[in-house]
């Protein structure tokens, strides 16, 4: 038997012995941690979308604002301490303290007008 036979050989066995060797040391060690560790990872992966879904339903529920447009009393829905734009008058809204108000930059005066009857004027 010629060494490049052996080798040739050996290669063959080679995958054989690795799975070998590493069943032999799991063997050794005990598989009791494997199993262990299997299960815990396992739980993990049952356990975090429950608590993911349950979690961000309560945060759902303390940051969603239902109210309506101060401007034309549509029904808008957002979420608190945000901005959006009202669906039906396109108007800038910010959601503070569970309440819509108008959004306006910095240094605009809001003015509330009030519409007075034709009548009175000629009082």
């Amino acid at each position: 038997m010629s060494l490049q036979n052996l080798q040739f050989k050996l290669e063959k066995l080679r995958p054989w012995l690795t799975l070998l060797a590493v069943a032999w040391l799991l063997a050794s060690l005990g598989l009791g941690w494997l199993v262990n560790s299997l299960l815990i990872i396992f739980g993990f992966l049952l356990v975090t979308p429950v608590i993911a879904f349950f979690g961000f339903r309560w945060w759902l529920q303390r940051n969603l604002v239902t109210g309506q447009c101060p401007v034309c009393a549509y029904e808008v829905t957002g979420l608190n301490n945000s901005q959006l734009q009202c669906q039906n008058c396109g108007e800038q809204l910010s959601v503070e303290n569970n309440q819509f108000s108008r959004f306006a930059p910095e240094g605009t005066i809001d003015v509330t007008a009030i519409e007075v009857p034709a009548k009175s004027l000629e009082d």
